[in-house]
């Protein structure tokens, strides 16, 4: 196995040395590990400086991850030649229980129904060269961040064809967004806020459930 650190020696910009080792530690364990990844085992993985108290502290400590993600695929993943797509989709992770933060019943497309667990909104940033994606900022959806669909004009037709007379053009550019597209708004901006100027987002690749106007406004905006 090579050594992590060199690979993780860039986080030094935004980690403690203290919690870098950590870090180190906890990444080799996993990547060792076989089976079922818990606190326990990684610390009998961990070897020398990662006892089970250590591994404890580690993930009692605030990390900004996005930030962590970031600075990796900027100095380890990207190409200066390469067009980068920045990409969103809803996860659903199955969750027993009824005291768990965020516990509600979200879509899943593997099971085809809404199922009890917790719903994260992940945005990517795809290599267009590579064809591979790297996931960059993940965020966990609460109960008001809720997708659901444009409602449907269903006016009866009155069976001519053509522009009614009288009609005015409706200002298309001025909507009200969702609270879901609201919060993916806002994530999304977070995410250019933290790249900068490193590189130009031109494309942004969305859920074919949301080709609406008021997605293409919150994209454009």
């Amino acid at each position: 196995m090579p050594d992590i650190m060199v690979y993780l020696a860039c986080l030094r910009q935004c980690l403690e040395r203290t919690t870098l080792g950590r870090l180190s530690r906890v990444t080799e364990a996993m990547l060792a590990m076989t089976g079922r990844v818990t606190m326990r085992g990684l610390a009998r993985w961990a070897g020398t400086g990662g006892s089970y108290r250590t591994i404890q502290r580690f993930f009692t400590t605030s990390i900004n991850w996005a930030t962590l993600q970031w600075v990796l695929i900027r100095h380890h993943l990207l190409e200066p030649d390469d067009v980068i797509v920045l990409g969103g989709d809803d996860v659903v992770v199955t969750k027993a229980g009824k005291h768990t933060y965020g516990l509600d019943r979200f879509f899943s497309s593997l099971y085809g129904k809404a199922v009890p667990g917790l719903g994260f909104l992940s945005l990517s940033l795809i290599s267009v060269k590579h064809r591979t994606s790297y996931p960059v900022m993940l965020e966990q959806l609460e109960k008001q961040h809720t997708a659901t669909a444009p409602e449907v004009s269903k006016k009866i037709s009155s069976g001519k064809r053509g522009r009614p007379k009288g009609s005015k053009n409706q200002q298309r550019r001025d909507v009200e967004l969702s609270p879901y597209l609201r919060f993916v708004q806002e994530t999304s901006t977070r995410v250019l806020q933290m790249i900068g100027t490193s590189f130009t987002l031109v494309y942004f690749v969305f859920d074919g459930a949301f080709g609406h106007n008021a997605a293409l406004q919150m994209v454009r905006h």
